[in-house]
């Protein structure tokens, strides 16, 4: 479980940066997200 957390901490702090560069929208990170947190089940979001 403690690598599937890493993993999804990388890819949820990449998608991040795509973001602040405008690279992806608003909408377009929540999607990404919520699809992130579905395959690494994980179920709350304690970023927002």
């Amino acid at each position: 479980m403690k690598g599937k957390l890493i993993r999804y901490s990388m890819q949820i702090a990449m998608l991040g940066q795509l973001l602040s560069l405008a690279l992806i929208n608003e909408k377009e990170f929540s999607l990404i997200k919520n699809k992130l947190m579905q395959d690494y089940g994980v179920v709350s979001d304690l970023t927002s």
